[in-house]
């Protein structure tokens, strides 16, 4: 637990006691990890990190004992682990649920812009559903019924990938707006 510690010490803003955006950038700059992968998230979502960018300590422990990780070198080594446990249908959903709520920066806040929604539909959803994500994040960007996206429509939209994969008869008859009208 000690070297754990350590090595939450040697990121964190000392004012702040936790890990703030600056020391998550540091980090994975030393793990050889965009900021922006989508791995960071999963990190996130294994330490079960309740605000955005930001580490506490119980969250690191947390996250660094389910990984065995007390160094960089092996908290890098654990990600393709951790990659392969968060992709398993048992856990996906559990992540992509996860992915919206850490992304609920304000207190109170409910819902996430259009802008922010096309982006995390691309990192959280894009490698398993290319195509439908590709096809709602255009139709995100020029309809002007919706300014923002709830917890509901983003998880309905995760149902509505799964369904299309029982359902392959469909892509070749209805175009994606069709289908998405049907399935409200």
């Amino acid at each position: 637990m000690e070297r754990i510690d350590n090595l939450f010490h040697s990121y964190a803003n000392t004012s702040l006691g936790m890990i703030d955006p600056e020391g998550i950038e540091t980090l994975c700059s030393d793990m050889e990890v965009d900021h922006t992968d989508v791995r960071i998230l999963m990190l996130a979502w294994k330490m079960k990190a309740e605000k955005q960018g930001y580490f506490t300590l119980e969250e690191w422990r947390r996250g660094m004992k389910a990984l065995r990780a007390d160094t960089v070198s092996k908290l890098r080594k654990a990600l393709p682990e951790l990659e392969k446990e968060v992709k398993r249908p048992s856990n996906f959903e559990d992540f992509y649920s996860y992915s919206f709520c850490y992304c609920l920066t304000e207190e109170k806040q409910k819902s996430i812009d259009i802008e922010s929604i096309c982006q995390l539909l691309d990192l959280v959803l894009g490698s398993h559903f290319r195509a439908q994500v590709d096809y709602f994040i255009e139709y995100l960007k020029i309809q002007s019924d919706y300014k923002v996206i709830n917890m509901d429509q983003w998880m309905g939209f995760f149902r509505f990938c799964n369904e299309w994969l029982k359902f392959p008869v469909l892509a070749t008859t209805l175009s994606l707006a069709e289908k998405i009208e049907e399935y409200k």
